[in-house]
């Protein structure tokens, strides 16, 4: 099985922003966010865009996807 994983925890905090300031700059909820980062949630190419955007880093830099046991 695939689980999508990020570095999105890691950036926001190094850029001090909240899940909902990233919501916010992104258009979508604070939950959508909170269930990125735990990996529950496969985004849409242009939301995984944006995000990416919003850091200055190129998708792979903030999702990659990783063989898991489950």
């Amino acid at each position: 099985m695939m689980r999508l994983i990020t570095t999105l925890i890691t950036l926001r905090n190094n850029h001090h922003m909240t899940q909902e300031d990233l919501s916010k700059i992104v258009g979508v909820s604070r939950e959508t966010i909170g269930r990125l980062e735990r990996g529950e949630y496969n985004p849409s190419y242009r939301l995984v865009y944006e995000i990416a955007h919003v850091f200055g880093k190129n998708v792979e830099e903030v999702f990659f996807y990783q063989e898991t046991d489950d």
